[in-house]
C-alpha cells in the first residue's frame, strides 16, 4: 500500500498546478430538484415531492472538468451539444465556471444530454434522462479530430469519458489514440459497455466491477475471479494498466510482470455514489500527468471517491480537502 510522506504529498499537489487535460466525451446538464416528501399521490402509490430548490451542474465529461480544475488542472473539454436552451445553459455553466467551450461543438439534429435527480430527505427520488444514443456525425467527429490534433502538443494527458451518448465512437477513439500515440502522451479510459473493447494500447482503462461482469461475462465475486478478470482486460486491451474499481471492496491495480495490488475503500459515510467514477479518472489522469507512478496516482484516487462519496449529488473534489483528508488518515 502506498503512504505519503509530507514532502511526496506537496510535490504532487503543487505539480497538478497547470497541466492541461483534454476530456473527451460527453457532457450533459445534471439538474436537481430538492425538496421533502410529506404525502403520497392520491393519483398512483408514488410520493409527491414539495420542491424547495433547484439547482443545475455540470454532468457527464463536463463534471471531469470539473474535477480536474477543482484539482488544479485546467481542463479542455470536447464534446457535442444540441442546438437548444440546454446547449445554451451548458455553455452558461462552463462559463460561470470559467472553461473555454471552443471544444464543445453543436449538432441540430440531437438534444443537449439532460439528467434531471429529485432528491427528498438526502435519498434520491426518481432520475429522468433526456437524451439520445446514436452516433455524432462523421463531419462533427472531424471537427472534434482537427480540434484535438490543433492543440495536441499543449496537451499533459488525455481522457476518454464514455457514457455510450454517441460521442465517443468506434473511428474517433482509434484515431485519437493512434495521434496521442504519437506524441507519447498518456491516455486514460472511463469505458461503458458498448466500446469497451476498442480502447487498444492506452496508459490505463478503467471500468468499474458492473461494466467488466457485462464485457467479460463473467461474476466478479472472488479475489480469484477479480484477478483473473483483470489479467484478461490487461491483455485483450494491450493496456499499460488496468484500475478495476470495486465499489465497497475498493480497486485492483493491474500493470503487466507484477502482482495485482488491491487498494482498500477509504470511504466512511456513503451517502451518494453519484460522479464517483467521474472524481477517479480525473484524480489518476491528473497525477499520473503530475509525475506520480501508477499505484501513487491510484491512492489518490481512491482517497478521493472515498470524499466525494460522502457528499449528496454530484460535486468535485477539492484539492485541499484531497490533502488534509490523506494527512488525517496518516494520523498526522
Amino acid at each position: 500500500m502506498v503512504s505519503f510522506n509530507d514532502q511526496r504529498l506537496k510535490q504532487l499537489s503543487s505539480a497538478f498546478e497547470g497541466k492541461r487535460i483534454a476530456i473527451i466525451g460527453d457532457v450533459m446538464v445534471d439538474r436537481y430538484y430538492w425538496g421533502r416528501v410529506t404525502r403520497i399521490s392520491p393519483e398512483a402509490p408514488v410520493p409527491i415531492v414539495e420542491v424547495e430548490s433547484e439547482s443545475a451542474r455540470l454532468g457527464g465529461a463536463a463534471n471531469v472538468a470539473n474535477n480536474i480544475a477543482s484539482l488544479g488542472g485546467i481542463p479542455v473539454l470536447i464534446g457535442v451539444v444540441g442546438k437548444d436552451p440546454a446547449g445554451d445553459e451548458l455553455r452558461s455553466l462552463l462559463g460561470a465556471a470559467q472553461f473555454e467551450d471552443k471544444g464543445i461543438f453543436e449538432e441540430s439534429s440531437r438534444p443537449t444530454t439532460i439528467k434531471t435527480r429529485v432528491i427528498a430527505h438526502s435519498q434520491h427520488v426518481v432520475r429522468i434522462d433526456q437524451e439520445t444514443r446514436s452516433d455524432i456525425s462523421a463531419e462533427t467527429q472531424e471537427r472534434i479530430l482537427d480540434f484535438l490534433a490543433n492543440g495536441i502538443d499543449s496537451f499533459d494527458a488525455i481522457i476518454f469519458e464514455d457514457y455510450n451518448k454517441g460521442v465517443v465512437v468506434r473511428d474517433l477513439i482509434r484515431r485519437v489514440i493512434t495521434m496521442a500515440r504519437s506524441k507519447h502522451k498518456i491516455v486514460t479510459v472511463d469505458p461503458k459497455f458498448e466500446n469497451f473493447f476498442e480502447y487498444q494500447n492506452v496508459t490505463l482503462f478503467k471500468p468499474n466491477r458492473k461494466e467488466s461482469e457485462e464485457a467479460l461475462g463473467i461474476r466478479l465475486s472472488d479475489t480469484k475471479s477479480i484477478e483473473r478478470a483483470g489479467r484478461d482486460l490487461l491483455d485483450r486491451l494491450r493496456a499499460n494498466h488496468v484500475l478495476l474499481t470495486l465499489g465497497d471492496r475498493g480497486m485492483a491495480l493491474f500493470s503487466d510482470g507484477v502482482p495485482v495490488k488491491f487498494v482498500a475503500n477509504k470511504a466512511r459515510n456513503v451517502a451518494d455514489v453519484s460522479g464517483a467514477g467521474d472524481t477517479v479518472i480525473s484524480t489518476l489522469t491528473l497525477a499520473m500527468a503530475a509525475g506520480a507512478n501508477v499505484e501513487e496516482a491510484a491512492a489518490l484516487a481512491n482517497y478521493a471517491a472515498g470524499i466525494v462519496c460522502g457528499e449528496v449529488g454530484i460535486v468535485p473534489i477539492n484539492r485541499e480537502i484531497l490533502y488534509s483528508t490523506i494527512l488525517q488518515d496518516r494520523g498526522t
